[in-house]
């Protein structure tokens, strides 16, 4: 019976270590965990420094009120951070050469230049109507530099919503991605950006992430997981 027994727990540990064996080189043993289909971990991606591209600029998410990016840039006879700039001009250069001219309206604004803009609509169309188009002073993606508005050179449609059915405007939500801009208020996201649709609006974010977000009908607070913003 002794025998018998040791005979046995040598099998048992025979077959213990062949196993572990198998486990540890047979290919594909060790299978690593699935990727997420969302984009890069949030935890990783930098949205609070005014200095970052993923910057999220809302309702909820000021800016420093003196904050003033240190590399502006000539993009189309407004200031962009240089990055988003060379991107605008690349972009609006291709859309010439399509037969879609592209003029830029707005660039960087001070926190100053914000409160007086928001000021006027203030009072030509009350508070209610103002906090719908127009950003309070420090809650301005303009004062990133990240964002541009565009327009058609003839002025059809200038800061409309029916600038998205113009030729800059389609080309635009057609295109615009690929270097790097998304639509940032696009239509029936009211709820989320906390503004109407302003597809003039365009916010540089680089081209992997706009894709992305165009590709996925997503605004860039969903993208990255944050709150909506739809009021201060």
């Amino acid at each position: 019976m002794p025998r018998q027994r040791a005979r046995l727990l040598r099998t048992v540990i025979v077959c213990v270590f062949l196993g572990l064996l198998i486990y540890l080189f047979w290919p594909g043993s060790k299978e690593l965990p699935a990727q997420s289909a969302q984009p890069a971990a949030a935890a990783v991606l930098d949205f609070d420094s005014p200095d970052s591209t993923l910057v999220v600029v809302n309702k909820k998410r000021p800016v420093p009120a003196d904050h003033a990016p240190q590399d502006l840039a000539d993009a189309g006879g407004v200031p962009l951070r240089a990055e988003a700039a060379g991107a605008y001009r690349q972009m609006a250069a291709e859309a010439g050469a399509a037969g879609v001219p592209m003029s830029a309206v707005s660039g960087f604004r001070t926190g100053a230049e914000q409160d007086q803009l928001y000021v006027s609509y203030t009072e030509n169309f009350g508070p209610e109507a103002a906090d719908a188009i127009s950003a309070r002073p420090g809650y301005s993606e303009h004062q990133t530099g990240l964002a541009i508005d565009i327009a058609n050179p003839d002025g059809t449609c200038a800061l409309e919503s029916c600038f998205a059915e113009t030729l800059a405007g389609s080309w635009a939500a057609a295109n615009a991605q690929h270097y790097g801009f998304i639509i940032r208020y696009p239509a029936g996201a009211e709820h989320i950006t906390g503004y109407a649709h302003e597809p003039w609006h365009l916010r540089y974010v680089g081209t992997e992430h706009a894709r992305t977000m165009h590709d996925a009908g997503t605004t860039l607070e969903e993208y990255l997981g944050l709150p909506a913003a739809p009021g201060y």
